[in-house]
């Protein structure tokens, strides 16, 4: 049932990951922060991992915790990138400005004939993409720590 377990421990994590993206959204943080949220947003991708190894039914295998793994972070991934994206795209129809971007560097975007919403889209995927690599690591190691 790796699907199953998968499935349970992504919607699980994705609660935790709508928690992070509210605080990377609506909070004004600037500088290092941001890079410490992304590692910790990392660890909760890891986490979501090892959940989805904990759900899955003894014996549990490496393969079967990275399966499950992948599909947890892939479903949270995927869900909360899509609420970060309706987060920005609010943002930025309110004037309100895309996080971690200043006044200065928005208008320059601009002024390029970017669109700086549209870099919400690649950062979803790639996050969606990276959190189900990191959560079938966390998986895997899980399940090869408790096998039974």
């Amino acid at each position: 049932m790796v699907g199953k377990a998968g499935l349970k421990a992504g919607l699980i994590g994705l609660v935790v990951l709508l928690v992070m993206t509210a605080i990377n959204n609506l909070l004004p943080i600037a500088g290092a922060l941001v890079y410490v949220l992304c590692g910790i947003s990392m660890l909760i991708y890891a986490g979501i991992g090892m959940l989805a190894g904990y759900f899955l039914a003894p014996p549990r295998t490496p393969g079967k915790g990275a399966g499950a793994g992948a599909i947890a972070g892939l479903i949270g991934g995927l869900i909360n990138g899509v609420v970060g994206f309706i987060i920005i795209s609010v943002r930025m129809a309110q004037g309100l400005g895309y996080p971690g971007l200043d006044a200065q560097q928005l208008q320059q975007l601009n002024e390029l004939g970017m669109n700086p919403q549209l870099f919400a889209i690649p950062g979803a995927l790639c996050g969606a993409i990276i959190g189900a690599g990191v959560a079938a690591i966390g998986g895997a190691i899980f399940a090869a720590i408790k096998t039974d």
